[in-house]
């Protein structure tokens, strides 16, 4: 449900073709604008997740590793569709101040889809929130720890995804907050065509 846009229903689609699989975001609604608003989300889901926009119109999407990134591209569509649409559309940063720790957190790109995080915190609270953020990352982005190093995590495409990180960034502090309100989302069920609804 949209609501910076009459309440419409928005959904995410995969789409598979020759030239692999695709992102389309999508409503069936007839209203005047609703495809402005489409094309809107597509964008702001572009920005966010610096994916690539492909098709005609432009409004599916594709990250230019070529992997799905599956659950974080439902949180990267759940955010997009949060932002009123006349707000300016800005990169999240790869730092972000814990309230819990009292401490900053910062990713560190280390190249070929690695990352590293850590805190100017010195605390023992510090360190274990830095792990457990580190365990949200994981989590909702599909992520996997790296071997011998604490803290350090890579997506499996082996390609870095700042912008992405940045995003889930903020949802890893409260990961369990982040997955309820992923599922409740998926519960409202699938976006059916009109004419494919039982009358």
């Amino acid at each position: 449900m949209d609501l910076h846009f009459h309440d419409v229903s928005i959904a995410l689609y995969r789409q598979e073709s020759e030239l692999g699989s695709a992102l389309l975001v999508h409503t069936y609604s007839s209203i005047e604008g609703a495809q402005q608003r489409i094309a809107a989300v597509t964008g702001t889901m572009a920005t966010l997740g610096e994916m690539d926009r492909i098709g005609e119109p432009a409004c599916q999407l594709r990250f230019s590793c070529g992997a799905q990134h599956h659950l974080a591209s439902k949180r990267l569509f759940l955010e997009a569709c949060k932002l009123p649409p006349e707000g300016v559309v800005q990169p999240r940063p790869l730092s972000i101040f814990d309230k819990k720790s009292r401490a900053n957190v910062t990713v560190s790109s280390l190249g070929n889809g690695v990352y590293q995080l850590g805190t100017d915190g010195e605390s023992e609270v510090a360190s274990k929130r830095c792990s457990a953020i580190t365990g949200g990352l994981v989590k909702l982005g599909e992520m996997e720890a790296v071997g011998g190093s604490e803290n350090r995590i890579a997506f499996p495409c082996g390609h870095p995804h700042d912008r992405l990180v940045g995003l889930l960034l903020v949802r890893a502090l409260n990961v369990r907050g982040a997955q309820r309100e992923q599922e409740m989302a998926a519960a409202r069920g699938q976006l059916v065509a009109p004419s494919a609804q039982k009358q």
